[in-house]
């Protein structure tokens, strides 16, 4: 027998045993595992994203307040650089080889990858582009990218509008968790105002292109095409000439404008001062300007005053909150008189207030000090501090009703609630049954622990002009071919009846006809408000007024509140009447002219302002 027969089985055995490991092997990679298929896919085939257009934002008479422009992106492609490209680059973009080689970091790190396109430097100009174009097309790993960003034909309603930004690393993996695909990794996004609250429907659908390339990369057939589908245009509730008007008059001031039409809650001007152009958060430059902003202005031009500032205390206009309370409940009546007693809550010289439509002409303070006395201290139980207790749980329970102390519901983010003191707050003050009237009166005229937004107070004027109901106040009245919100059109009671809003209205006309507001008059139109002079005890008192017009059928209802204005007729009121005569009337008289002027050469920033008017 042959002795090599044996070793040549093995041999054969060995042989047939990597072959079919091979065969086997080539089985799993072609057919049974997916991976490598996928792999030669992406080698052969790219699908590549198609941004959306967002949205633009129009006011109510469909003028645009937020529309685009036209802007490029360089991408980088890291695998594609080579050492040569990187001193063009850096002289290219003014910039050192650590920071180059710090973009090509992180151009591989994260959710991006070497062998997919980044942003290497975002939002140039078309004549910046078009002066480094030419040297682009030289580097393998560079190309630009056409965009569009938010464009702002108007510097006005920055916190209103809010701002757009790329999306981070955080938020894409959030989106992910929760919808998939709806961003790519270098999708923006609304951050604040409006553009956050209408995300979804500003945003659109991105769409994608599925094409073929050859061995250098280059584009050959386009395979499939989805297109992109546009985001919804909104239009808003604001009048652009009213908000371009109060951003003017506010200039140099510090404080807010909210003005709301009552018959629908639609807000027809917020002005939040100091603001800033909402140009200034588009484009490369967003990151120095908002520290710019946030950490370098002592005056908070990035804070929404209108709905996040809600410790304002409000000062004589919650006096009408009180007379309709108190006329509700039976405890006054439009001729109750009482005296002036300025030993018991100081006072200014002013016509005895012998009926309720004297005392609010003149914000007479001891008279709605008895009024109050009278909501809280109702003798339904002997001991005093009980009955104190029952007093301003009913009393809180009624001033919930206008929207104090709640949440209103405005479309924009960042909406506090404002604070209406009750029986738990006192109780955790001073201890239980040690507290009463005596120690809560300074609520009487709008001062002690009451803290309300300037919507909320803009809200109250619309509630007195619809004579005891209000809708919730919103900057969008339509999305796209759709119509708002179905909780918008829904009314609100105050459950005061509406015949006790007559002496008030009644009272609110005089105040600006022969009271503390008249340089809130105008010739042409019947104007019913009420100023407010809130204490202040480091700097001067702020300066507020809330108001409508016309008396009847009103059209209109504003809230101003100027910080450190004194009182509420010297600078408040002359700015809501201006505001009203534009709305109503479209032009300024040439009493309104005046009033203009003299406001807009005020500088109201500190406790050194001149305040004269």
């Amino acid at each position: 027998m042959d002795p090599f027969q044996n070793r040549r089985w093995v041999i054969i055995l060995i042989m047939l045993g990597v072959g079919l490991i091979f065969i086997f092997r080539l089985l799993f990679i072609q057919v049974i595992n997916k991976d490598w298929s996928n792999r030669a896919a992406q080698i052969s085939s790219t699908i590549k994203n198609i941004q959306p257009p967002r949205g633009f934002i129009y006011d109510r008479n469909q003028k645009l307040l937020v529309g685009a422009e036209q802007a490029y992106d360089i991408m980088i492609l890291p695998k594609d650089i080579k050492e040569k490209d990187s001193l063009i680059i850096c002289q290219l973009f003014n910039m050192s080889i650590e920071v180059l080689r710090g973009k090509i970091n992180e151009a591989c790190s994260g959710y991006n990858v070497s062998y997919k396109a980044s942003v290497f430097y975002e939002s140039l100009t078309k004549s910046e582009y078009a002066k480094i174009a030419p040297s682009i097309g030289q580097i393998s790993g560079l190309y630009g990218s056409i965009k569009t960003q938010r464009g702002y034909p108007h510097p006005i309603a920055a916190h209103a509008l809010g701002y757009i930004r790329k999306i981070s690393k955080k938020q894409y993996e959030k989106a992910k968790k929760t919808n998939q695909n709806v961003y790519s990794r270098n999708d923006y996004l609304g951050i604040t105002g409006l553009e956050k609250i209408y995300e979804l429907e500003l945003r659109g659908k991105r769409g994608n292109e599925n094409f073929l390339k050859d061995y250098a990369g280059n584009k050959v057939e386009i395979i499939e095409k989805k297109p992109a589908e546009p985001g919804k245009d909104l239009f808003t509730t604001l009048d652009l000439d009213l908000q371009l008007l109060g951003e003017e008059l506010m200039k140099n001031k510090l404080g807010c404008v909210v003005a709301i039409e009552p018959s629908s809650g639609e807000i027809l001007s917020m002005v939040s001062a100091p603001s800033f152009d909402p140009a200034l958060f588009s484009g490369r430059d967003f990151p120095a300007q908002y520290e710019i902003l946030l950490h370098n202005d002592s005056l908070k031009p990035l804070l929404n005053r209108p709905v996040y500032n809600d410790k304002y205390r409000p000062g004589s206009i919650f006096k009408l909150v009180h007379a309709l309370i108190a006329l509700q409940e039976g405890v006054l009546q439009p001729s109750t008189g009482f005296i002036c007693d300025k030993n018991i809550i100081g006072c200014h010289n002013h016509e005895p207030p012998s009926n309720l439509v004297t005392a609010i002409k003149h914000s007479c303070n001891p008279y709605f000090y008895q009024v109050y006395k009278r909501i809280i201290l109702r003798g339904k139980n002997k001991n005093y501090f009980e009955d104190s207790r029952l007093g301003l749980a009913n009393w809180e329970e009624k001033a919930k009703n206008f929207g104090f102390g709640e949440i209103l519901g405005v479309d924009i983010p960042e909406e506090k609630k404002g604070f209406l003191p009750n029986v738990d707050f006192y109780d955790d003050w001073y201890g239980k049954k040690r507290w009463a009237f005596s120690t809560i009166y300074s609520n009487s005229i709008g001062e002690g622990e009451i803290g309300v937004s300037p919507l909320q107070m803009a809200n109250l004027a619309a509630i007195i002009a619809n004579r005891g109901y209000y809708f919730t106040p919103h900057l969008v009245k339509q999305v796209g071919d759709k119509k708002i919100n179905s909780k918008f059109i829904q009314k609100h009671t105050t459950k005061i009846d509406s015949i006790f809003f007559i002496p008030v209205v009644d009272a609110m006309e005089q105040v600006v006809l022969n009271g503390t507001a008249s340089r809130a008059q105008l010739d042409s139109v019947s104007i019913c408000g009420k100023t407010g002079t809130v204490e202040n005890k480091n700097f001067n008192d702020h300066s507020v007024f809330i108001s409508f017009a016309p008396k009847h059928n009103p059209k209109i209802a504003i809230a101003v509140y100027v910080e450190y204005g004194t009182w509420g007729g010297t600078w408040a009121a002359p700015i809501a009447s201006v505001m009203i005569d534009k709305y109503l009337n479209r032009e300024l008289s040439e009493k309104s002219l005046k009033k203009k002027e003299r406001i807009m050469e005020a500088v109201i920033l500190n406790k050194n302002s001149d305040f004269t008017f």
